[in-house]
């Protein structure tokens, strides 16, 4: 389990997932493909079109996250076949009712606690990936599992969890399936300044 911790895996998180034991990750803190087509969104522009996004996970990898973890932050659940629960997370974009893209976003959670509202304008958001969330946003969230020493993201994007686990002093292990995210989450990692080592 020791070779995982505070690295960045380049791979299919599926295979990755399958050689960590039942239970020895506290919290998955992730953002998968929601299959809703958002690479060729045009408020994405700056990035090159792209298909990652074209299908949801199969259930196999759902599968995957529940035996490996003791507990689960997903974003974009209301896409999932998950069960039902209170603990959601939302993101408020702090979007005008009446502009074309949406005001919030939804995280499901297996926390059954009253949920949680976080705000932050989308349009001050670096983005590094077409879907990068706000480092402020992952850090609220593992805000509520004080006891979550090793984090899991299995769909690691740009890399923010694990920015926002550096800077709060957390165990991450990251996976991430394209080599040039994979390069942007080094870079961005070796960035913050949140020594964790």
């Amino acid at each position: 389990m020791d070779k995982f911790l505070n690295t960045v895996i380049l791979g299919d998180c599926l295979e990755v997932m399958k050689q960590l034991p039942d239970k020895s990750i506290d919290l998955v803190l992730t953002d998968p493909p929601y299959g809703i087509g958002i690479a060729n969104n045009p408020f994405r522009q700056k990035f090159e079109k792209d298909s990652w996004d074209d299908e949801v996970p199969t259930q196999e990898y759902f599968d995957e996250i529940f035996r490996v973890s003791k507990e689960q932050v997903i974003f974009g659940g209301n896409y999932f076949n998950l069960p039902p629960s209170q603990g959601f997370f939302i993101w408020d974009k702090k979007q005008p009712k009446d502009f074309s893209s949406s005001m919030c976003e939804y995280a499901w959670s297996s926390r059954q606690a009253p949920a949680r509202l976080y705000s932050e304008w989308v349009v001050q958001v670096q983005k590094f990936h077409p879907t990068t969330k706000p480092t402020g946003l992952m850090e609220f969230v593992l805000s509520f599992f004080p006891e979550a020493k090793i984090i899991l993201d299995p769909f690691a994007g740009s890399g923010t969890t694990g920015v926002a686990c550096k800077n709060l002093k957390r165990n991450f292990i990251l996976i991430e399936k394209e080599p040039k995210y994979v390069e942007i989450i080094n870079k961005r990692l070796e960035a913050t300044t949140g020594l964790l080592f």
